[in-house]
């Protein structure tokens, strides 16, 4: 059942299934090696991978991540691939076209990896926002499929920017160097800021794939006591839920 969507300062925020499933062999770890201090269990870790449609009162539409992508993608080795995310927007009534803003909060395969189709942008009039510093760190190969093929497209930011009314993006660094979250109001959609609800109870429990642990806590435990303390909420792109309250 899709999820339902929220209204956060004017603007509706929808969440779309892009996926669900385990991480494949290629990366898939113990949870207690995944999450150190945090997961005292191994279980399975079943992700479901949710990108967000924000749709604002001026008529703006800004889509923050683009799932996994297609069969042959740079997901396919550990994602369960194809991702849906075409669909999803039909049944929210929304066509690549008419997507005004792609936000990529960081240049992971299951974030970015339905960005570019055979060569071309998947969303052909939007402006594709990235942190100066996650294109200076990306690699030749995630260059070459992801950030060329949007050319002009892409907008490089540095830091916090407003991206329309009541929508901003903010540098997040530690998962990645250039990683960036989005703001709506009080709502804080987080891409991989917080990966496993272990991380809400104790910020400082790191995840194996952070690019610098330590600088992910700190970044991690800033914007949720910020959350908290406005009585908020997070939009996250891992959980079973894609909405999870902090008040």
């Amino acid at each position: 059942m899709p999820h339902q969507p929220m209204t956060v300062a004017g603007v509706e925020v929808i969440p779309l299934c892009d996926a669900v499933g385990p991480m494949g062999e290629a990366i898939r770890r113990p949870l207690p090696e995944m999450f150190p201090g945090g997961c005292h269990h191994d279980g399975e870790w079943t992700l479901h991978f949710h990108c967000y449609l924000l749709r604002g009162a001026a008529g703006r539409t800004v889509l923050v991540d683009t799932g996994i992508g297609p069969q042959d993608g740079p997901a396919a080795s550990w994602a369960p691939v194809p991702g849906a995310l075409a669909a999803e927007l039909a049944r929210v009534g929304t066509t690549p076209q008419e997507v005004d803003t792609v936000v990529i909060t960081h240049l992971h395969s299951d974030h970015a990896g339905g960005a570019v189709a055979g060569g071309a942008p998947v969303f052909p009039n939007a402006g594709y926002v990235l942190q100066r510093a996650e294109i200076a760190a990306a690699s030749e190969a995630v260059l070459d499929h992801v950030v060329r093929p949007l050319g002009e497209r892409v907008r490089v930011v540095d830091g916090d920017a407003d991206l329309s009314s009541g929508v901003r993006v903010v540098h997040a660094p530690g998962h990645t160097p250039g990683h960036q979250i989005v703001r709506v109001g009080g709502l804080a959609l987080t891409g991989d800021l917080v990966l496993h609800p272990v991380q809400l109870a104790d910020p400082g429990v790191p995840y194996l794939y952070d690019d610098d642990p330590e600088l992910a806590a700190r970044t991690r435990a800033e914007v949720l006591d910020r959350v908290r303390a406005e009585g908020g909420l997070i939009a996250t792109a891992h959980f079973a839920e894609p909405f999870t309250s902090l008040s």
